[in-house]
């Protein structure tokens, strides 16, 4: 079985994530989303509300599962026995990143391969900062995230704003 990992912070998770998600779908018999603890950020949205959130979004697939780690992604890797990681690239600033990490993760565990998949133009604009920014001043999330998530997005977001004030 073919085990891929598509790890990310996902706060919240954007249409461009679900493109991602969609097009591994397709090429791996499993592919786990990780949802990243990391305790140097200060997400938005708890570890817990960050996975319903993806859990709604991708009910109607069978082969993708949602769960959260912390520490090396390599460890979480031989947890679950993926040899795949993806990431999404948006641009050439991702990438030196991303290649930079996935280098290190093969040093570290070198079954491990990584999958740039590139962000369709409908969605190299788009990321989780970009929503919440959109969001916390009243703008429109259509076509950014799930119709379902707009009002549990906006409603955090907002909130935001409002004690700021």
């Amino acid at each position: 079985m073919r085990i891929a990992v598509y790890p990310g912070s996902f706060d919240p998770c954007t249409n461009g994530h679900l493109d991602i998600i969609d097009r591994s779908s397709k090429l791996f018999d499993k592919v786990i989303v990780a949802v990243l603890t990391n305790s140097s950020k200060s997400p938005t949205f708890t570890v817990d509300e960050r996975i319903n959130l993806l859990k709604t979004a991708v009910c109607g697939y069978n082969n993708v599962e949602i769960c959260s780690f912390s520490g090396l992604l390599v460890d979480f890797l031989r947890k679950t026995g993926a040899t795949v990681v993806i990431k999404g690239i948006r641009a050439v600033s991702d990438f030196e990143y991303e290649f930079q990490m996935a280098l290190t993760n093969k040093a570290l565990y070198p079954a491990v391969e990584t999958l740039f998949l590139h962000a369709t133009s409908e969605y190299m604009f788009l990321s989780s900062s970009v929503v919440k920014e959109v969001a916390r001043y009243g703008g429109s999330l259509k076509g950014l995230v799930p119709e379902n998530l707009i009002p549990i997005i906006n409603n955090r977001c907002s909130n935001i704003v409002d004690n700021k004030l």
